[in-house]
């Protein structure tokens, strides 16, 4: 059984106005670096790349 520990809430934040539009969580010991996602940014109007960003 997987332990609850390892999950932790993060942050992603616009590449181009760096506005933090979502949140999201992922696992410490699969992911150790930070993720970058490409999603939809409401302010953008576009699909941009969303880096994770400290809290």
């Amino acid at each position: 059984m997987a332990k609850k520990d390892d999950r932790i809430i993060i942050t992603l934040a616009c590449g181009e106005c760096k506005r933090r539009n979502y949140t999201t969580m992922k696992n410490k010991r699969n992911d150790p670096e930070r993720l970058n996602i490409n999603k939809y940014c409401k302010f953008c109007r576009k699909s941009v790349e969303h880096k994770e960003t400290k809290k």
